[in-house]
Order: structure tokens, then sequence, then C-alpha cells
């Protein structure tokens, strides 16, 4: 299982469980929190309205003073309230006031006069000085559907003289429970799933700033030339940051221990024939020879001077290119134009051979790139052919659009890439015979032109011609070089 699906399930796992008991525990405890409210609002009506029925129950009216006129009353009262979506039109309070053995002696809904309460919670408790309040069934066929009883002393002094009770159906605060527990939900869903999503982002990033270390650490081990993962803006200096930034100090270090252990051991090897045959010479030399041999030998050092020039000359611009992570000093350049300025700086070499060159004339192919490079390049594709073409045959050179790219073709009638060579023939020091009286290559030519091909995303292949014999190169090239490069 991939590391950015792993977070997001732990991440899901670990939210879901606590928005679960969360609203668990929330959502159960806005019940009982509503009724705790609504009986502390009724312990202050029934300390009120016992004040004011002291004076009728001391009197011996409490049944038929202006005490119970006004409480009887209630029943018929209209509020007319609008409470936050929710119409109240009537009065849901009941009143009930028994004397000092408990007996009922009022009640605002006429039901329970003479009725002995001294049993009940509510009035037993206040009758003896304590707090009384009990919440029981409306009927006994509705045991769901219950009512708060809060009661309060009706004094004489300092004496009791009878209990005042106030009672409230349970069921009249269901709409406001439903409500906030509606909207508990609701709200908590909302930010769960803002929630959800926040994860699923940071997940995202995650996995994503991961997965391109990842990629980059997998394409540096292969040997490819890929540029510092972009890890976006979300990243700014966190540690994905300076650990992208090691693993480009690291990978550049190695990189360049190898590069000078592989450069040292192959140029070493590289330049023992040229100085083999300088220092042969240069014995032959120190002896007595006719001035033809004297000749002849001279010529040899200086044709092997002239390839170890070379040779150190190509190695360090293919150095320079192989430490180039981006492109540098990109402009619009004209592929044909470059063509035709490297067909005329090799012009002696085609005339000294007799060669001529097809497929003309060509059309501008503008393109952005690196004008030395391409040049480079494409002297050394051209240079390749020239050595292996044979006198008195044709280069065919062609240069098209395809789509968002130029491609440019040349094909000669050489012999031919051996099977064996065909895999190898961009390798670093690789070279084939180049016929009679022609010495190998520094194999560094082609080496630089696959290194600068992508540096500007571009694809080289070189092959067999078939049917006729020779090679065909094809070198194909953004119009733009790719971001990064």
């Amino acid at each position: 299982m991939r590391i950015g699906l792993r977070l997001l399930l732990a991440f899901f796992l670990v939210l879901g469980l606590s928005a679960v008991v969360v609203l668990r525990v929330f959502t159960e405890e806005i019940k009982p929190g509503t009724r705790l409210a609504m009986e502390d609002s009724l312990v202050d009506t029934a300390q009120a309205l016992a004040q004011l029925a002291a004076p009728d129950l001391k009197a011996g009216r409490i049944g038929d003073g202006a005490f119970a006129d006004a409480m009887t009353a209630l029943a018929s009262a209209r509020p007319q309230a609008r409470i936050h979506g929710f119409d109240k039109d009537r009065v849901d309070l009941r009143i009930t006031v028994t004397d000092a053995q408990g007996i009922v002696r009022f009640d605002s809904q006429g039901l329970t006069v003479g009725q002995d309460h001294s049993r009940w919670n509510d009035v037993y408790r206040t009758l003896r000085g304590e707090y009384g309040a009990r919440s029981s069934p409306a009927s006994a066929d509705r045991p769901n559907d219950t009512v708060m009883h809060v009661a309060a002393p009706v004094r004489d002094g300092d004496r009791i003289i009878g209990a005042l009770a106030v009672s409230r159906p349970n069921q009249s605060l269901e709409p406001y429970i439903r409500r906030s527990q509606d909207r508990v939900l609701r709200w908590s869903w909302g930010v769960l799933g803002l929630t959800l999503v926040m994860g699923l982002l940071v997940s995202w990033w995650l996995a994503s700033s991961l997965s391109r270390l990842r990629g980059y650490a997998l394409a540096v081990s292969r040997g490819e030339r890929v540029p510092l993962p972009r890890l976006g803006r979300l990243s700014g200096n966190t540690e994905f940051t300076d650990l992208a930034s090691a693993l480009e100090r690291m990978h550049l270090k190695l990189e360049d221990r190898a590069y000078v252990e592989h450069y040292v051991h192959t140029l070493t090897h590289e330049l023992k024939s040229p100085l083999a045959a300088i220092r042969g010479a240069a014995e032959l030399l120190q002896e007595p020879l006719p001035d033809a041999e004297r000749q002849r030998f001279a010529h040899h050092i200086e044709t092997q001077t002239g390839r170890l020039q070379q040779l150190i000359e190509r190695l360090l611009t293919l150095a320079e290119v192989e430490h180039m992570r981006q492109l540098t000093d990109v402009e619009e350049v004209d592929l044909t134009a470059l063509t035709h300025d490297a067909l005329h700086a090799l012009e002696p070499r085609l005339r000294t051979k007799r060669l001529r060159v097809d497929g003309g004339p060509w059309a501008a192919a503008p393109l952005r790139g690196n004008r030395f490079l391409l040049a480079q390049a494409l002297r050394n594709l051209l240079d390749n052919a020239i050595d292996f073409a044979p006198e008195d045959s044709a280069l065919t050179l062609g240069i098209a659009r395809d789509g968002a790219h130029w491609v440019w073709t040349l094909a000669d009638s050489g012999p031919g890439i051996p099977d064996y060579a065909l895999a190898r023939v961009f390798d670093r020091f690789y070279s084939l015979p180049r016929g009679a009286g022609q010495e190998r290559s520094s194999g560094l030519g082609l080496c630089l032109v696959h290194e600068v091909c992508q540096l500007h995303g571009g694809e080289v292949s070189l092959g067999n011609r078939q049917p006729p014999p020779g090679c065909l190169v094809r070198w194909r090239l953004p119009l733009r070089p790719p971001a990064g490069r």
C-alpha cells in the first residue's frame, strides 16, 4: 500500500473515531442540558409565585381568591410569541398549591383539588424545608411523556404553611432540542467534511512530495540527468526542501567522484596509443635517418599531437555539457541556418572527398536552444558522416516539421554500423574504424551529440539504412526545450 493511502486512511480513522465520540457526547448532552436550564427557570418561577400565593393561602381563599383567578386565566392566555422560528401560542405552566399537610387546595387546571400530594417528592421535600423537584409521567398510558415539577415553600413568616408546585411537560422542549441537535449535526458534518478535504490535501501533498523525491532518487540511480524536483509553494522551507537539497548535494558529490574516476581511467587508456606513437617516433628521430624517413616520423608526431589536442578539447567540451543541470543562454535559433554554417565550415573536407549534399533547399526551422551546443552537435554529426562516406558519393540531408518538433536527418552511403556496435555508438570513447588511411576518432563526438540532445529534450538515433547501404541519423528536437531543462 502506498504511503499516501496509508496516511489518508490513518487520518480518516483517527478523525472518524474522534468525530463519532465528540458528536455522540455532544448530542447526548443537549437534552439533559436543556432540561436543566428549564428546571432552573422553574425554580425562579415557583419562588416568585409562592410569594404571591402566600396571602391567599393564609387567608383561606387560595382556591377562589385573586391568585386563583389569575392563575386559572393562564389557560386562556395566547402569547403569540415566535422564538427562533417556533411559534408559542399557549402557556405550558401548571400551578398547584397544597396546604401544610400536602392536600391540594388549588390546581390551575382543576384536576387534582383535594388530592393528597404529600408523598410526591417535590411536595414532600419542600414541606420539610428542602429543595423539592420530580419528573414523572403525565399519565399511566403515556409513560414516555414526562412532566417536570418544581416546588417552593409558601411561608407565613418562618413557618411553612404550604407548597406551590410549578410543572411543565418536557415534551414542550423537544422542538428546541431537535433543532439544536440538527444544527450541531449539520455544522459538525460540515466541519468534518472540510477537515477531510484538508486531510486529503495534506496527505496528497505529503505523498506527492515523497513521490517526487523518490522519482528523483530512482532517476539518479539509473544515471539519468534530471533536475531537482520542484516541491511547490506549499512545501516552503520545510524538511522536504532540505531533504531535496541534501539529495542534490549528495548526488553531485557522488557523481563528481564517479565522473573523475571514470574519466581518469578511460582517458589514461585513450592517451596510451598516441603517446606511445609519439615516443616511438621521437626515439627514431634521435638516430641518423634519411630525410624522407625523418619527414615521415615528424609528420607522424604532428598527427598524433593533433589527435591529442582534439581529444582534450572535445573531452573538456563534453565534461562541461555533462555537468549542465539545465540549458543556459537559451535563445531563438534557426536550425537551417546552423546547418548551412556547419556545411560551409566543412566545405574543404567535402571537396577533398568529392562529396555532394542532396535534399535542399530547406525552409527556416526556428526553435529555442543553446546556439553553441547545437552548432557543435551538428558539426560532429556531419564530421562523422564525412568520415564514413565513400568518395564521390552523396550525403542526403533533410529538415522537416513534425508537430511541435523539427526532425533533422542525415544519410550517407558508407559501410553502415555493425550489429554489435548499434547499442554503443553514443558511448563515451567508443569508435569504429574510419577506413583506409584514417585513424579511429576520439569517440567523443556522438557522445556530445547525445548529451546536447538530452539537454534540449530531444531524441537522436543512429542506425543503418534499408535497403541501400549506409547510416541514417535522425535527430528530433522540440521547438522549445521542456521546463527544467
